[in-house]
């Protein structure tokens, strides 16, 4: 990526590099997740599926992505499982 087009931001805690004016669904593509099956938070706030368009990263921001799977959720490399 040109550096002058790139913003870092945290995903999941590890430095990801994306183009400036990315989205969530841009960011998902890129990811290749669908989202349906994940909860995103960003700066601390969990972000509803229909605003993931409309939210375009900046830098320095915090993503967290949660995966969804049979019997719980999966965070980065760790899988909880409900109760």
């Amino acid at each position: 990526m040109n550096n002058l087009n790139v913003a870092k931001i945290q995903l999941n805690g590890s430095t990801y590099e994306i183009n400036n004016g990315t989205n969530l669904n841009e960011l998902l593509n890129k990811l290749k997740i669908q989202k349906n099956k994940v909860a995103i938070e960003v700066n601390g706030e969990i972000i509803e599926k229909n605003k993931y368009s409309n939210l375009t990263l900046s830098k320095n921001d915090r993503v967290e992505i949660v995966h969804f799977i049979g019997g719980g959720w999966f965070y980065g490399r760790y899988i909880y499982h409900s109760k």
